[in-house]
């Protein structure tokens, strides 16, 4: 009759869990068959680890490029194990030393983009930035900073700033002195008309500023500016002369 009594619990020895890692190290330098290349090797350097998730064996070379396609062509953030009827995901954290930096970079971009699904978002137009960007306000946002290089940016042409310039008209090539002009406009507040798209700035006067193309006019009120068409409102109070003071 075998004995029912447990023995009491041991304390293992310091050396013990060095043993366990000698053994599992035997293991993995065992040869193995990767399932996509069918190619066998016993390199354990070559043996890819998806942590703890599941042990299928693949080559480090495939699996490099199993993720790359999953990212670049599939842009798909969480990737399945290759191996057939495997419902476990690749352990992103595990895999970054395998892809390397803009890779993992990459990884990180899509699983974000998937996480912020149905928010307007953006990526940041300067050279040397392309931060991930969301629209958290909701609205029509337009000038925006980039949190992550702290330039600006317009998100609805999703190009730099256009400073004194409409998004329709960001696109074309603008020397220095157009930009510098464009801050200019944007510091003093100038108006253009809607229809010749001349700037116009109010100096006194009535607050209807009559475009000097006489296709237009200006409306400087307390709570903003916005333009109108001349005679379109005859409701809109004119000084005495009907007219104002401005210029082009």
């Amino acid at each position: 009759m075998g004995n029912t009594l447990q023995a009491p619990p041991q304390v293992l020895p310091p050396q013990q869990p060095q043993q366990h890692q000698k053994i599992a190290g035997g293991e993995e330098n065992q040869e193995f068959t990767c399932e996509i290349c069918i190619e066998p090797t016993s390199n354990a350097d070559k043996k890819f680890t998806n942590t703890n998730r599941c042990s299928h064996p693949f080559c480090t070379d495939c699996m490099i490029k199993y993720i790359r396609v999953k990212l670049e062509d599939d842009n798909v953030g969480h990737i399945k194990c290759p191996a057939f009827n495997c419902d476990h995901t690749l352990d992103p954290l595990a895999c970054a030393s395998l892809v390397g930096p803009s890779l993992f970079v990459r990884w990180c971009d899509v699983l974000c983009e998937a996480a912020i699904v149905g928010f307007d978002k953006c990526y940041c137009p300067h050279r040397n930035c392309n931060a991930l960007i969301v629209n958290e306000c909701g609205g029509n946002v337009k000038k925006s900073n980039c949190p992550n290089c702290r330039r600006w940016f317009c998100f609805q042409c999703k190009r730099v700033w256009h400073a004194g310039f409409g998004c329709d008209e960001s696109g074309e090539l603008r020397d220095r002195n157009d930009m510098a002009f464009g801050r200019l406009v944007e510091q003093k507040k100038w108006m253009r008309c809607p229809r010749c798209r001349h700037f116009v700035e109010l100096l006194e006067g009535c607050q209807i500023v009559k475009c000097s193309a006489d296709v237009g006019s200006v409306s400087a009120t307390s709570a903003g500016s916005r333009f109108i068409s001349t005679g379109a409102d005859a409701t809109l109070p004119l000084c005495a002369a009907n007219g104002a003071s401005g210029f082009v």
